[in-house]
């Protein structure tokens, strides 16, 4: 193999980032990350890891890292917290397509924590915005407060906000949901108030929806504020307890170990490549959370761009690079942010008929272990990539 003699430049080291960057080391590429952020940041944000994800990485040992640290989840439920029924999919129908039939609940920055140990040091540069970036006939160039900096190829991997997307000027596509969504963390031992609760579980209302996600010593809640409250309003503790102490009475009292308030999107760029400047994860998709596919689907997208950059290091056609946006991008459009747009708009029904009608579909659904499977395939998104492969 012939390496380029300049690295690959990578902007923004979260999971996505250093799933690429450690892909590339490992075949003999160089690399170099740069992220604004001083170290990899604590705060939980995602925390699923689907079966195909944990395919990819089991090779590596780091599979089994994340394990050790995570929530092992063979099931899921979606819930009526009114009366208690609920349907719940069980992902050992799986067993036949995935070494790992079930969800891990671990924090994304164990994976990233994971990676960053098995590059070089000096590989990551932390405390290193990107200022501008650019591209010429010879290669990329990116801008960082010491100077200028060298390339053979440009991947974006910065995040909502995308430096590389503004400068390739790739538009964005899609909109933002209208409500806010309420991250928080807490020990309250949310298992002791609900009969049969799973580690990942979706739940109506009769007023709207919550979800519970459960890691090894926590639970993640997420919540929608109530319409005409501020964003300061709904991340002020006494509120955040008030709206959980209405769907459990004990929880007024709950310890808060972390909030966060954030707007969900529904995205695409309308190209993932402009010459040598290439979008990955965030950057190149944005989706609701329901359904946990947005980081998954980033470190697909890393997978599967390393492969190409390590084919064409290795002497592949140059036109083999076009294989990523024509792969990818129908795949973020229409297995990750469709199917988390459909996730949500099941979840966002107010008509009690409707939610009926469509609990007793799911039930319908996982009781039957064929479609149960067909079903499962798509959400745990082993469907999606192999679509990816046929395109």
């Amino acid at each position: 193999m012939t390496a380029p003699a300049d690295p690959v430049l990578i902007v923004g080291a979260g999971p996505v980032g250093l799933t690429l960057a450690w892909r590339l080391f490992e075949a003999g590429l160089p690399v170099q990350v740069f992220e604004a952020e001083p170290e990899i940041p604590s705060q939980l944000r995602a925390s699923t890891f689907h079966p195909p994800t944990l395919d990819l990485f089991q090779p590596s040992g780091i599979t089994d890292a994340l394990i050790a640290k995570g929530q092992v989840t063979p099931t899921w439920q979606i819930r009526l917290h009114a009366t208690g029924e609920r349907a719940e999919f069980d992902l050992a129908v799986l067993a036949g397509d995935t070494g790992h039939p079930y969800r891990l609940q671990c924090p994304q920055a164990e994976l990233s924590r994971a990676l960053l140990a098995r590059l070089p040091q000096g590989t990551v540069r932390f405390s290193t915005p990107v200022l501008a970036v650019d591209q010429d006939e010879g290669g990329v160039s990116l801008r960082i407060a010491d100077g200028d900096v060298r390339g053979s190829w440009l991947i974006g991997c910065d995040g909502a906000r995308s430096v590389v997307r503004t400068a390739m000027g790739a538009a964005w596509e899609g909109a933002a949901y209208p409500e806010n969504t309420i991250l928080v963390t807490t020990r309250f031992p949310f298992e002791d108030h609900f009969q049969g609760l799973s580690g990942v579980n979706y739940i109506w209302l009769e007023d709207g929806t919550f979800s519970l996600l459960r890691l090894p010593d926590l639970w993640r809640v997420s919540l929608h504020p109530p319409d005409g409250m501020s964003a300061e309003e709904a991340l002020e503790d006494d509120r955040i307890r008030a709206q959980l102490g209405r769907i459990v009475p004990a929880a007024r009292d709950m310890q808060i170990v972390e909030k966060r308030i954030y707007r969900i999107h529904r995205r695409v760029a309308a190209t993932y490549r402009q010459g040598r400047m290439i979008l990955a994860g965030d950057a190149a998709h944005l989706n609701s959370p329901k359904g946990g596919m947005g980081m998954n689907g980033g470190i697909h997208d890393a997978w599967a761009l390393a492969d190409i950059l390590i084919d064409l290091a290795r002497g592949a056609a140059p036109d083999r690079i076009d294989d990523y946006d024509r792969r990818r991008r129908p795949i973020a459009r229409d297995d990750i942010v469709g199917q988390a747009d459909r996730n949500r708009a099941r979840m966002n029904t107010a008509d009690p008929a409707q939610r009926r009608a469509n609990l007793a579909e799911l039930q319908a659904i996982a009781a039957d272990p064929a479609r149960a499977r067909d079903f499962l395939l798509t959400s745990s998104m082993i469907a999606g990539l192999r679509r990816a492969e046929t395109l």
